[in-house]
């Protein structure tokens, strides 16, 4: 296989420091517009010189190189996109050529589509079935993401809150939606309530919480399972009993009631008197609020749940899309409220079906057109809230649920930026890379009926990787 060209690696410098640079948004926490700042910062260590990247232990990795020139069109340019040109005008026979024999590589099933743009024009370079619908397993968040941005802006916080009686004698702890509230924010929250209380003279109350904000069954179709936890306003770190932050996990059937139990503990251990365990509740008439944390910023949500497919943060954004559009924040809410905003971004949504946020949900239906379209909009300067769609994209060999594929001497390492999908049966990968010309290429790869994911997605990764070679 060839090494990963020194200017390549430079001109993906380039796209990604444009993308950023557009985004314009500063994701608080350890996540910071597509890169933790962890990551980041011993990255910087290691590079004291040339053009913006990753490095990790491991195999060689080329040097790195003066940044290259950028390849979309500057942010000062006009808006409007040139429209698309015909798919027959646009399909060079060599791309055709190198493709398509890895599309038929038997590890892809007997039903596998793809879709290949040029992202600064828009134009069609290589498409198999790209109209049709398909079952897209988690490259649906790239839609659930775009919507969530569209309707509330990058800079949005999701709030939780206490509320307090007239009388000052109950309080009521009210869910906001926010998946990452973690123990250090629930204390925060506990410290900031005491306070309140002790200003006012109240040392005895009753604790009640709220998770009315959503409506619906919290259920996923697919029932108790360690990828999602019950879908509610309240929850602490996803619902994760084993406190993990990603991947699969033991998750609670009552993550609301495993919230506010330790909040009451929490201002117990602060001196306040709760009287009773705290039971499901609404807050009492006149209620006024007390004390409120409030998540990161919905950039940082974005990028963690495409990063890590976190299947938790992808409900809740298209949740929080359906109330911020006046639907009804359910499942049927939310399949509503993003199908809208994405018409708004006028995209092509023929077949397409959001039942769910995450992609868990088989009857999600998705194009590979509608999938690249939607990553070249995310890089389209008319648009620059949705560019955490782009930075969140885990980059092959490097971060989330790319960092165990490719390697050290595939064309991809570092290039490609993805979202994987995978379910039982459906394979998929949609992303971006930099091709050899330069060019920020965006692509879809769909397969059904697949043997395995081992058979799967090394096939999936050959497709992206060609794009760089």
């Amino acid at each position: 296989m060839p090494e990963v060209r020194t200017w390549q690696l430079a001109a993906g410098a380039a796209v990604v420091g444009l993308a950023l640079a557009a985004g314009a948004v500063a994701a608080a926490g350890p996540w910071d517009s597509g890169q933790r700042k962890a990551e980041r910062e011993w990255a910087a260590a290691q590079s004291p010189s040339g053009g913006a990247h990753h490095q990790v232990p491991g195999p060689k990795r080329p040097a790195p190189a003066p940044s290259a020139p950028g390849v979309l069109t500057a942010l000062g340019a006009p808006a409007t996109a040139p429209a698309p040109a015909p798919a027959s005008a646009s399909v060079p026979g060599d791309l055709a050529e190198v493709l398509a024999p890895l599309l038929g590589d038997p590890g892809l099933g007997p039903v596998r589509t793809a879709s290949v743009v040029e992202v600064a024009t828009g134009r069609r370079l290589y498409e198999h079935g790209a109209a049709d619908p398909m079952t897209p397993a988690s490259t649906i968040k790239i839609a659930t993401s775009a919507a969530a941005l569209s309707a509330l802006g990058p800079d949005h916080r999701i709030p939780t809150t206490v509320v307090v009686s007239k009388d000052g004698e109950e309080l009521t702890l009210v869910g906001g939606g926010d998946p990452t509230l973690g123990r250090a924010a629930l204390g925060t929250l506990a410290d900031r309530t005491v306070r309140a209380l002790r200003d006012r003279g109240t040392g005895t109350v009753r604790l009640t919480y709220d998770t009315s904000l959503y409506s619906g069954t919290s259920r996923h179709p697919i029932g108790p399972n360690g990828n999602l936890a019950p879908v509610s306003a309240l929850m602490v770190g996803q619902g994760r009993i084993n406190q993990t932050a990603t991947g699969y996990a033991t998750r609670t059937g009552d993550p609301a009631g495993d919230a506010a139990r330790p909040f009451e503990r929490l201002l117990t251990e602060r001196g306040v008197d709760t009287s009773a365990t705290p039971a499901p509740g609404r807050p009492a008439a006149g209620a006024k609020p007390l004390a409120k944390v409030l998540s990161a910023p919905l950039s940082a949500l974005v990028e963690q749940a495409l990063t890590n497919s976190d299947n938790d943060i992808a409900e809740a954004l298209a949740r929080q899309t359906a109330l911020a559009t006046g639907e009804e924040a359910s499942f049927r809410g939310a399949e509503r409220a993003v199908t809208k905003q994405l018409a708004k971004l006028k995209l092509p949504l023929t077949g397409a079906r959001f039942a769910d946020g995450s992609g868990l949900n088989r009857a999600d239906k998705l194009s590979a057109g509608l999938l690249t379209a939607l990553l070249a909009r995310a890089a389209d300067p008319a648009h620059p809230e949705l560019r955490p769609v782009l930075t969140g994209l885990p980059v092959a060999g490097f971060s989330g649920t790319l960092h165990g594929r490719y390697g050290g001497t595939s064309p991809g390492t570092g290039l490609v930026r993805a979202k994987t999908g995978t379910l039982t049966g459906v394979n998929a990968l949609a992303g971006t890379v930099v091709a050899p010309d330069g060019r920020l290429l965006a692509f879809a790869f769909l397969a059904g009926n697949t043997p395995s994911a081992t058979a799967a997605e090394p096939a999936l990764d050959r497709l992206a990787a060609a794009l760089a070679s």
